[in-house]
């Protein structure tokens, strides 16, 4: 089982790469930054944790380009993977999304984890046109014409929401088309069955209950529809605990992630130096 780091990324506190690079010193596997393109004043949707249209933590509102905070990272390590947790790609145009995840994965030498969401802040996705009710529709979409991109020498894909005539598009992934596909939502039947027809893991949410019960029950619809391997299973931490941790490898998850405080850099490479320390990580 391997641990990675998720950084809430804003333009306050240790930058990406500062974090990453730090993370990879201490013998982290992964390094993840999360996506909000704006947070509209205005808001109906409710936030997951809060239970209403309030939100945690200002850092929804100041948070980097994770395509570009995953870029500088990448500039200055050489091992840790970079991920999303989770990125909202029907936000942006997958076309050009497809583009910026290539050049990354093929710039950091195929280190790239692409870790997705439905989109909990409907507000948000309404300012990008996303249809109600048709967001996850329209993220299988994006999802198959991006690996058609990734994938063939002329890609072309007709669809709902996607559509474009054969395509040359240049850099391939190093990964060969293969970008490891992570979605983060809740555990739920519903949305296991989604990603076990169009993905290759899950990602807990933070507030995540019942994890072995869940873990299981995706392992089991993961067999029930015939895919082959075991399915990549990301729980985010909040509390390294031995026995805890034991439970959840016997169990098959294949990563748990802890996130970084919102205080100064120094303050967090001192948090990251003790983390590596309770989870007895060789420097």
């Amino acid at each position: 089982m391997r641990f990675g780091l998720v950084l809430f990324t804003s333009d306050r506190g240790i930058t990406p790469a500062a974090a990453a690079a730090e993370g990879e010193r201490l013998g982290f596997h992964s390094f993840y930054v999360p996506e909000h393109t704006h947070i509209p004043v205005k808001r109906e949707a409710a936030h997951p944790q809060t239970g209403d249209s309030s939100l945690p933590d200002d850092r929804y509102a100041r948070t980097l380009d994770p395509w570009v905070s995953l870029a500088t990272a990448a500039a200055l390590t050489s091992s840790i993977r970079l991920g999303t947790a989770v990125a909202i790609p029907v936000e942006h145009d997958p076309i050009t999304l497809a583009k910026s995840i290539a050049s990354l994965d093929h710039l950091s030498g195929g280190r790239v984890s692409l870790g997705i969401g439905f989109g909990w802040n409907v507000d948000e996705l309404t300012d990008h046109g996303v249809p109600a009710g048709r967001r996850r529709t329209m993220l299988r979409e994006y999802l198959e014409a991006m690996r058609a991109l990734w994938s063939e020498e002329q890609a072309e894909y007709a669809g709902e929401f996607v559509n474009f005539g054969p395509s040359w598009a240049w850099p391939k992934p190093v990964q060969k088309g293969a970008i490891p596909t992570l979605v983060g939502a809740a555990g739920t039947d519903k949305n296991f069955a989604w990603i076990v027809r169009s993905a290759d893991g899950w990602i807990t949410t933070p507030g995540e209950r019942n994890i072995e019960s869940r873990v299981a029950r995706f392992q089991q619809l993961w067999r029930d529809a015939g895919r082959g391997g075991n399915p990549e299973v990301v729980v985010l931490d909040f509390k390294p605990d031995a026995d805890k941790l034991a439970r959840w490898e016997g169990l098959g998850v294949t990563e748990v992630v802890y996130g970084m405080p919102d205080k100064s850099e120094a303050e967090v490479l001192e948090y990251l130096e003790r983390l590596s320390g309770k989870l007895m990580m060789p420097v």
